[in-house]
């Protein structure tokens, strides 16, 4: 979405998940807002660097687990990755949100998705000591046990980060 002057800006819709404000999100909604929008949100210098993350995303990173939900019964990609091949539910890991990692995994979100370091969910989960994440997770991986670019597990993302409760 570009201003007048040229320069990328955040589309309203994403606004409204930042501000956590369901009301605002559906009246968006209604007006036909996309919800898988995916292009520049913030003025950036740098277009490589540029994150190309959906409202669902935004909605996931500040946990609002009703936009969330509100987000995806209107239509959006739970599995859409932005530039770092970061899934809504790895951006959800790594905010601690319990509750938007629930939606999003009623929503088959996949729990097994790696971005461009191979991490998983859970080696966000575990990196940032979020516990009830991992426990959601957990139940539906096909391996716990799985590594990452640099040869780690996820187990080794909370040892090192120092997340005791994670590694029990």
């Amino acid at each position: 979405m570009k201003n007048t002057d040229g320069v990328m800006r955040t589309p309203p819709l994403v606004q409204a998940c930042f501000h956590g404000d369901p009301d605002e999100v559906r009246a968006l909604l209604y007006k036909k807002e996309d919800v898988n929008y995916q292009k520049q949100f913030l003025v950036f210098e740098d277009p490589e660097n540029t994150p190309n993350r959906t409202p669902l995303h935004s909605a996931a990173y500040c946990g609002e687990h009703e936009i969330a939900d509100l987000l995806i019964m209107n239509g959006a990609r739970v599995n859409t990755k932005d530039n770092k091949w970061l899934t809504p539910l790895h951006r959800a890991c790594c905010s601690k949100s319990e509750e938007t990692v629930k939606v999003l995994l009623k929503h088959q979100a996949d729990v097994n998705a790696r971005d461009k370091n191979w991490q998983t969910p859970l080696h966000v989960a575990a990196a940032n000591n979020a516990v009830r994440c991992a426990e959601a997770l957990i139940p539906l991986l096909t391996n716990v046990n799985v590594s990452d670019r640099g040869g780690r597990t996820s187990l080794h993302h909370a040892a090192f980060n120092g997340h005791k409760e994670v590694c029990a």
